[in-house]
């Protein structure tokens, strides 16, 4: 008997995928639909997206509805998984320095401190956010 050697790793039935990281500075200048056009064609395309930052939470909540009208039009889309980790309310942090942070960041208009991960129900089962680790759970 012969046994054959497999060829690459196989992933079951996720088909290529890759992970993608995209600084805030990439949208920062898109207006909001520019920049859940430019998410939706990562995430369409099977790519699981970290941001640097975080969307206003307006654009979360269209980002979410605009993939729920998605589904069933377009093919082999059945929705997102979104999962926003914000570094602010460090422990032991003082009251002043957490004040002059949160001013800083709504003056700029975004929370560079926070990484949003965001990827296709498809590939991503669930994120699980823990205080010292992250969990990206993939569907095999």
């Amino acid at each position: 008997m012969v046994k054959k050697k497999k060829r690459g790793k196989s992933l079951g039935k996720i088909k290529g995928f890759s992970i993608q990281f995209m600084p805030y500075s990439e949208i920062r200048n898109l207006d909001s639909d520019g920049r859940i056009k430019k998410i939706l064609k990562i995430i369409t395309a099977h790519n699981i997206l970290i941001l640097q930052g975080r969307l206003a939470p307006s654009e979360e909540t269209r980002l979410i509805g605009d993939t729920m009208e998605m589904i069933g039009h377009v093919k082999d889309f059945s929705g997102i998984e979104l999962a926003v980790i914000s570094g602010n309310g460090k422990k032991g942090e003082k009251f002043f320095s957490r004040f002059r942070r949160n001013v800083a960041s709504t003056l700029a208009g975004e929370d560079l401190g926070a990484v949003t991960i965001i990827g296709p129900a498809s590939v991503v089962k669930e994120i699980k956010r823990n205080p010292k680790k992250i969990e990206l759970l993939l569907n095999g």
